[in-house]
C-alpha cells in the first residue's frame, strides 16, 4: 500500500521569484503569485503546511486592467467610525497606490486565517523595475 507524501514545515525548501507585471492582467499576476505563495507548484504541496516560496512582483504601476474596470471597480475601507466609509476606483488605486492594489489581489487568493498571513509575508510588491532582493538571486517568471 502507498502512503500519501505529507511535507513537514522543517523540511521545505524555498526559491525566489520575479513576476514582472508589465502589460500583464492584474488577474493573471494575481493567480500566478498566489498559487506560488501556496505552494500549488510544487509536488510536495500539502495544504496545511505553508510550502510555497517567495514572490517579488515589479512594475505594479503598469499592471493592465480589462474591460471598463477603471472606472467601475471600486475599493472600499473603513475607519470604524461613523462616516468612515472610504471608497477609491481602480484608477485611482492604479494612479496612486499600484503596490496596494496588487497586494489586496494576491491577499483575496489566499487562504484566510493564519496560514493565508504566513503565505502573505513572502510576498513583495514593488511600483517600478528595481527590487531589494537582488541578493536571493531570484529567478524571472514568464507568464
Amino acid at each position: 500500500m502507498k502512503n500519501t507524501f505529507m511535507q513537514k514545515k522543517e523540511t521545505v525548501e524555498r526559491k525566489w521569484y520575479v513576476i514582472d507585471a508589465e502589460n500583464l492582467p492584474l488577474g493573471r499576476v494575481a493567480t500566478k503569485a498566489a498559487t506560488m505563495l501556496r505552494g500549488k507548484h510544487k509536488v510536495t504541496y500539502t495544504p496545511h503546511i505553508d510550502c510555497g516560496d517567495y514572490i517579488i512582483i515589479v512594475n505594479a504601476s503598469k499592471v493592465k486592467l480589462t474591460g471598463n474596470k477603471l472606472s467601475d471597480k471600486m475599493y472600499y475601507d473603513h475607519s470604524g467610525y461613523p462616516g468612515g466609509l472610504r471608497e477609491r476606483t481602480a484608477q485611482e488605486m492604479l494612479d496612486n497606490y499600484p503596490v496596494e492594489m496588487v497586494e489586496r489581489a494576491v491577499k483575496g487568493m489566499l487562504p484566510n486565517g493564519r496560514l493565508g498571513r504566513q503565505m502573505f509575508k513572502k510576498l513583495f510588491v514593488y511600483a517600478g523595475p528595481e527590487h531589494e532582493q537582488m541578493a536571493q538571486k531570484p529567478e524571472k517568471i514568464s507568464l
